[in-house]
This record gives C-alpha cells, structure tokens and sequence, in this order.
C-alpha cells in the first residue's frame, strides 16, 4: 500500500480501506507532520483513521487525539477460583449491570475522587467538569466499550475494562476543535496549536485532566467489580499488579509530539491490553519499543464493518451461537459488537509481532456492554 508522502512512515496493516489511507496521507502532508505509523486494526476515523500514531514538531492536533481523550483499557489479575467465577456467571453479570452504569446513563450521586482537587485544569474544564464530572465517574459509555471477566490459559481471573473520559473528554475535545478550527463551530481536520502558545498549554493541561479521569472512571469500574466478585466469591484482587495503557492522547517524546489516536503506547517493557472481540477476549502483552511504530501497537482488532452496516447485514443468530457459553448482553442492540463486526484479532496480532509479545490471552467468561 502506498500513499503519497516523503516523510517517513510505516504501515503494518496487512488490509486498509482506502478513504483509511486518504486520511492518513492527508495528515502527512501537513507541514508540522514528521512522521506517521498505521496501525494493523487501522479503519476510517474523523480526520485521522483509527489505529493511527502520527508525530509532529511543536504542534498539537486535537483532532488527532480525538473526542474520547484517554480511552483505554486496565487489567486487573486476581486470586478467584475460574469454577467458581463460571458457576455464579450469571448472577455476577446481573449484579455488575446494578452496579455500573451503562449506555448514556450517569450515577444518580456524585463518586468521591480525592485526586480531583489537586489535578489543573483551566477554567473552561471547571465548569465543564463541575456540571455532572463526578457523576459520570464509574460509568462505562457504549459502542465498543465493556467490562469482562475471563480466564487466561492457567486459569487465572482476570477483570478487564475499556472505557474513556464519557461526556467530559468529548466537551473538551469539541472546545479545543472549535478554537483550533477558528471558524467558531467543531471541526474535525487537521487544525492544530502550537505546544508553547496560550490555547497549546491550555489544551495540554485539560488533556492531561482527562487522562487522570478516564483511567479513576476504569478504576472506579474495577473497584464496583471487585466488590461484586467479592460478594458472591473467596478470592482477592492484585491491584499492585494493575495495567493501565490508553490509546486515544498526545505524548512528548525526543521533541516531537506523539499523537495516538486509536493506538496502544508500547514502549520497551511497557505493559499494555489489546482487546479482540466480545467472543475472543483481550491480550495482555508487553512492549519492544519498536521506533517504526512510532513505540505503539494497536489498541484492538479494527472494524471491518460500520455499526449501522453491521445492524444491516450481520446476523443476529449467527452471533448468538458463535457467543455460545459467554454470558452477554446478545441482541439487535449490540449486534453492532459482533466478532463478525471486526478483523480477525489473531491475524491483527500476527502483523505487530515486532511491536509487541503477548503473555497472556484472556478469554471472556462474561461480557458487559452499554
């Protein structure tokens, strides 16, 4: 596959839809870009496709964050029997839906998070976050959002949770697109800041707000699961042993700002979660720092069909047997987050064997979605 560009870059898609790589080449071009990465999950996004990591000098593009800042997965490892986890699946799925927030749905009361008081923010992001911020906390959003309990291949439990900023990430993201767009409204392209000016410092520090609330909303989530498992089961939770890896925020590295918009930072060492399907579960893996890559791997398998054409022309039958023995929310509503909806997660996993090594391939017991 080949786009029309100078500067360095790499593509590791094996497959990319060609409006996909239009995007892409379009954002190369851009007189800040200084390098680019396609991701093997790569699908067409606004402005800039998903699974993209694209580097910059001096500028930032908030756009090529995208709305839902911080977006992410955490891994929890933990001590519960898998017998025990499978014999109660059912009523744990029951009480996980009690216990967090689905779909557009918020808390009816505020969640306590010490850290917030201490974290900076400008005051556009005070009043943004000051609305309903702390109701929103522990809530899981949908599309392809979930929380899950599986098992990896020593039958050990893990929690495994996808989730972002909710409401707060998407108005910060639609301020910032709208100044940077000058034209007054959001716009989706490739209007950026320059790091060291008024609105670059002001976009970097409510980024870095809304990284520190997606990743307490994920935790938050764990916590009310834990608490569930807890009350139905004998076992505890590894929290010293946490993973937590976003894939949608911009990063600092060697003078260059490294956007990732729908791409997991792997760095050498670093510990990341790449989830597949509702059906094949998540990976946990560990970085090698690959510099082609821009030091990223993708954040999951990539969409082969869009929500409204996966409601048209999957089948829901189809769905149902291939989910067979997971415990799921299986219907017309998230028929959308088929396995059938995205790539092969095995094959995405082949292509970015130099990215990353998997050391644990968690698959669901039970799945949780909006």
């Amino acid at each position: 596959m080949q786009i029309n560009t100078d500067k360095p870059h790499r593509i590791f898609a094996e497959v990319a839809e060609h409006e996909a790589l239009r995007q892409f080449e379009s954002a190369m071009q851009q007189a800040f870009t200084v390098r680019g990465a396609l991701m093997p999950d790569v699908h067409v996004g606004y402005s800039l496709p998903i699974g993209a990591v694209v580097a910059t000098k001096d500028v930032v593009v908030p756009a090529w964050v995208g709305y839902d800042i911080g977006c992410g997965m955490c891994a929890l490892p933990t001590t519960y029997a898998a017998p025990r986890v499978h014999q109660k699946a059912q009523e744990i799925f029951e009480k996980i839906y009690k216990a967090i927030p689905v779909g557009f749905a918020h808390n009816a009361q505020n969640t306590p998070w010490e850290e917030e008081r201490h974290l900076a923010r400008t005051q556009t992001l005070k009043s943004i976050f000051a609305k309903d911020g702390l109701r929103q906390l522990g809530s899981l959003g949908s599309g392809n959002h979930f929380a899950e309990i599986g098992t990896d291949e020593n039958e050990k439990v893990w929690i495994v949770i996808h989730s972002g900023s909710r409401g707060i990430g998407h108005a910060v993201a639609t301020h910032y697109m709208r100044l940077a767009s000058g034209r007054g409204k959001a716009r989706e392209g490739h209007c950026g800041f320059e790091a060291d000016s008024a609105l670059g410092k002001d976009y970097l520090v409510d980024l870095n707000f809304c990284l520190s609330f997606a990743l307490e909303n994920r935790r938050e989530m764990m916590r009310r699961v834990v608490r569930v498992l807890d009350s139905l089961l004998v076992g505890d939770a590894d929290w010293e042993k946490l993973i937590n890896r976003n894939h949608n925020h911009a990063d600092s590295k060697d003078g260059l700002w490294i956007h990732r918009k729908g791409a997991t930072h792997a760095e050498e060492g670093m510990m990341g979660v790449i989830p597949g399907n509702m059906r094949d579960g998540s990976f946990i893996v560990r970085g090698k720092g690959n510099p082609e890559s821009l030091w990223s791997s993708s954040h999951g398998a990539g969409r082969v069909l869009g929500r409204q054409a996966a409601k048209r022309s999957l089948d829901i039958q189809r769905f149902a047997e291939t989910m067979n023995g997971i415990v799921a929310k299986i219907n017309k509503g998230t028929l959308d987050e088929s396995p059938f909806a995205y790539k092969n997660i095995f094959e995405v996993m082949k292509q970015q064997e130099d990215m990353v090594e998997v050391l644990a391939h968690v698959k669901p017991i039970l799945n949780i979605k909006g």
